[in-house]
């Protein structure tokens, strides 16, 4: 049984010749070594080995390292059990439910160890395949059954992932020829790549993400679907899409997963109105200034905001139906708060957006109003509100992309920087440029 289930790719759907095989690179012919890992994740790897288990690292550690980085994570699959790694690991909490995690803790880092998985859908067991199932467009529901190492690699989505790294003798084991893919600088799927995007559609982001964040292209075949099965990822769970757009915009290359995005048709599924927006005429330079500062301040090791990015990837649908409204005769503001509520709206059946993000990401588009009211005691009150500073910078992205004319931004830097007295001076001198309403007369009394 084992010998069938190894001559077939997993995730294909269809039995086909297995087109990989193992090979084991020594230490003289690849750049991993014990020194670039972790010491959590050597005491991991150690303690499982000295309890007789197979254990390695496995992924983006030994991927990133064989390009020349530095790993943020090191994950770790064995042929243990969760609870027999539990067991193992007093700091350590299982995770998840249709297919359980480990997660062992070692202060902030946390190293998170898999059982091999394997692929039910070539298995003659009955009660196996009960634990597989796919919905009508081939998205797979369940997949919850263990395997051998060899099955593990070779139901992992990409080659380049497919890499496994052993601490015992300081081999690199490769069934995907990942390897020849890192060389080439590309990201190819492992199996059918329709049959596998329809198990998955997140999968279809992963590529994206991947060929932004390490520079590869993706390889002519695992590309060649994505345009035409994009849609499929509406099938997928807001909140998961929630996360997976965190993940494509947060990694500081978020521009270039912008426009890889765009042209795969893969924006419309996570931004719809957005994307309407932009196709009838909205410009996206706000979308992608805000896109260039996030990806700097991930080079420079700052935090990025959710709500923030968020706020600007819908700006160009919060404008059109802003502006829509208003042409039918709204008020300006009504129509602001409006047209806020129905773009959040339609937002979250693509992406969940989580209320702590959604609250903060109103007050940003509504104090672009307030912002040009400085008179009197409002420049002070709009100062002390506690989502100034990110209103303000988003201010300064609408007068970058030409949305607005420039001059306002600066007022408001000059104005935080000033002291009390210069304050009231400025403001001042906003009120006696401000244009004076004209006064209406009233129409004289009749004598009747």
């Amino acid at each position: 049984m084992l010998k069938k289930l190894l001559s077939y790719i997993p995730g294909n759907g269809k039995k086909k010749p297995r087109q990989f095989e193992r090979r084991d690179i020594p230490r003289d012919q690849h750049n991993v070594s014990r020194t670039l890992l972790s010491d959590p994740a050597k005491k991991v790897l150690g303690r499982l080995n000295n309890a007789g288990y197979e254990a390695y690292l496995v992924g983006g550690g030994v991927r990133d390292v064989l390009l020349g980085g530095k790993p943020k994570d090191f994950d770790i699959a064995t042929n243990a059990t969760p609870e027999e790694v539990h067991e193992l690991f007093r700091n350590s909490r299982l995770i998840g439910r249709r297919f359980r995690i480990v997660h062992v803790l070692f202060g902030r880092e946390v190293i998170e160890v898999t059982t091999f998985r394997g692929n039910a859908a070539d298995s003659d067991n009955d009660e196996e395949d009960d634990d597989r199932r796919t919905s009508e467009h081939g998205l797979l529901l369940r997949d919850n059954v263990y395997g051998s190492l060899e099955e593990d690699a070779l139901r992992r989505d990409f080659t380049v992932n497919a890499l496994y790294y052993c601490i015992r003798d300081f081999t690199v084991i490769d069934f995907a020829n990942g390897l020849e893919d890192l060389r080439n600088r590309q990201i190819r799927l492992i199996g059918d790549p329709e049959t596998r995007y329809r198990e998955d559609p997140v999968r279809m982001l992963r590529a994206v993400r991947f060929a932004a964040r390490l520079g590869f292209t993706i390889e002519p075949e695992t590309e060649a679907p994505i345009r035409e099965l994009a849609p499929l990822l509406t099938h997928i769970p807001p909140a998961r899409l929630f996360d997976e757009v965190l993940k494509l915009f947060s990694a500081g290359y978020g521009e270039v997963t912008y426009d890889l995005l765009r042209e795969y048709n893969l924006l419309a599924p996570l931004f719809p109105e957005t994307v309407r927006a932009i196709n009838q005429g909205e410009p996206d330079l706000l979308i992608r200034k805000a896109l260039q500062n996030t990806d700097k301040r991930v080079a420079q090791g700052k935090s990025v905001s959710p709500h923030f990015m968020f706020a600007a990837m819908l700006w160009p649908a919060l404008q059109a139906e802003w502006r829509r409204r208003q042409d039918n005769g709204e008020p300006v503001q009504p129509a602001l708060h409006q047209s806020i509520a129905r773009v959040i709206g339609r937002q979250v059946q693509a992406t969940a957006i989580p209320k702590r993000f959604s609250a903060p990401m109103k007050e940003i588009w509504e104090l672009q109003m307030r912002l040009p009211r400085r008179q009197g005691k409002r420049a002070f009150v709009t100062l002390a509100h506690p989502r100034f500073r990110a209103a303000y910078d988003f201010l300064l992205l609408r007068e970058e992309s030409g949305e607005i004319e420039s001059g306002l931004g600066q007022w408001w830097t000059d104005f935080q920087n000033a002291e009390e007295r210069e304050q009231t001076r400025m403001i001042s001198a906003v009120g006696s440029n401000a244009p004076r309403k004209k006064r209406r007369r009233k129409k004289p009394a009749s004598k009747d």
